[in-house]
């Protein structure tokens, strides 16, 4: 059953989708702005169950509107995720062509929606369409039928042209407290209050990724495996820093985890460093050795680390060669070292 309350957070947002609904204002397009697993593919597809739902519209109350109802037809298809009136846009190789767009887009549109009021097209990935298929996907925003309504799942809006962006609504999604994500992952998870500490401390504001941290076993392992090398990064060589993160994409672990780790490590050095108090780290046990490495260096050269981590994560987000990415980033953080 799809409900506000089943995602953590972003409450102005979910306010904002909720006055929409029942004051029937409503954009011809909007963009879900946000990193991967932060809730915005979830928003917008409750938005369109809210929107979809055949309830009375005139009954829907600001004061009161709780839920999508979840009894309806349309309702249950979307809890069973044969709306047709709701389509998903995929797309089989890394970016999103002009045919995608075309084919699932602009050539059924047309076609008025089969019983809901509306005819919702939610496009992942949408920072990931082609020049071509932003363009061709213009021509829709611009003159849409008056029931079609596009949600576009964006993670770097910069990778929208301009002119979309000057004809959506922009909802950004923000990193949530740790109290929120600890609070979530008790209530709904039923999580015990320690791992959900830890979970939330790593996650740096994602409930998605604190759900992963405190379900998956192997972020464990591959937190084990990154901890291993930085302990010892001046003193292994780069086929060997290689080798650990090929063992690691080669598992089927998240590469995406093993930067993050390796940027936390860096900034609990930074953090210790300038506060000195072991209780502020989120590697606890590892005191010593972030103790050692706070005293040999420089804050200028731990910010150089976390910059280089940071130049990293986006290119592989820009689809550069995972390899030379990574053998880039070693060398780097051995020079600086």
């Amino acid at each position: 059953m799809a409900e506000y309350d089943n995602i953590a957070g972003q409450e102005q947002i979910k306010d904002f989708i909720k006055k929409s609904a029942c004051r029937k204002k409503i954009s011809h397009a909007y963009a879900f702005c946000g990193e991967s697993g932060s809730g915005r593919y979830e928003l917008a597809k409750l938005f369109a169950t809210t929107l979809q739902c055949t309830k009375e519209y005139d009954m829907w109350d600001e004061a009161t509107f709780d839920n999508p109802c979840g009894e309806c037809r349309s309702c249950l298809q979307m809890r069973n995720k044969n709306q047709p009136d709701v389509i998903t846009v995929t797309h089989e190789k890394k970016q999103i062509g002009v045919d995608d767009i075309r084919n699932q887009v602009n050539n059924t549109v047309d076609i008025k929606p089969y019983a809901g009021p509306y005819k919702i097209y939610i496009i992942p990935d949408a920072d990931k369409m082609t020049e071509q298929a932003q363009n061709a996907l213009l021509k829709t925003i611009e003159e849409p039928p008056e029931y079609a309504i596009i949600m576009l799942i964006v993670e770097n809006i910069n990778g929208l042209l301009p002119t979309i962006l000057s004809r959506i609504v922009q909802l950004n999604l923000r990193p949530l407290s740790e109290k929120v994500i600890v609070d979530y992952l008790m209530a709904q998870l039923k999580m015990p209050d320690y791992m959900a500490e830890t979970s939330a401390a790593f996650a740096q504001g994602n409930i998605g990724k604190a759900i992963r941290y405190a379900t998956d076993e192997d972020f464990l392992a591959v937190k084990d495996e990154v901890i291993k090398a930085l302990k010892n990064l001046e003193n292994k060589r780069i086929f060997e820093l290689m080798d650990v993160v090929k063992k690691i994409k080669s598992e089927g672990y998240n590469v995406d985890d093993y930067l993050d780790i390796v940027l936390l490590w860096f900034r609990d050095i930074l953090l210790y460093k300038a506060v000195k108090d072991p209780s502020m780290l989120l590697f606890k046990d590892e005191a010593g050795s972030i103790d050692g490495q706070a005293r040999i260096r420089s804050y200028e050269n731990i910010e150089k680390c976390i910059n280089a981590i940071d130049k990293a994560k986006q290119r592989l987000v820009a689809n550069v060669n995972f390899e030379v990415t990574m053998e880039l980033l070693f060398i780097t953080l051995k020079e600086i070292s």
